[in-house]
């Protein structure tokens, strides 16, 4: 079981960082129309 949990975080600290590298690339106007539809669908509560 422990082996999965840490793949499973692995998986996860990977996916997060090609995001993270993958929005350092947007411009302001796709960054704005990503948090909107973020927010509107609940995944961003301000």
């Amino acid at each position: 079981m422990n082996k999965f949990t840490q793949s499973e975080d692995y998986r996860c600290d990977e996916l997060i960082r090609i995001i993270e590298h993958s929005v350092e690339k947007l411009t302001l106007a796709e960054l704005e129309a990503l948090y909107y539809d973020m927010t509107t669908k609940s995944y961003i509560n301000d």
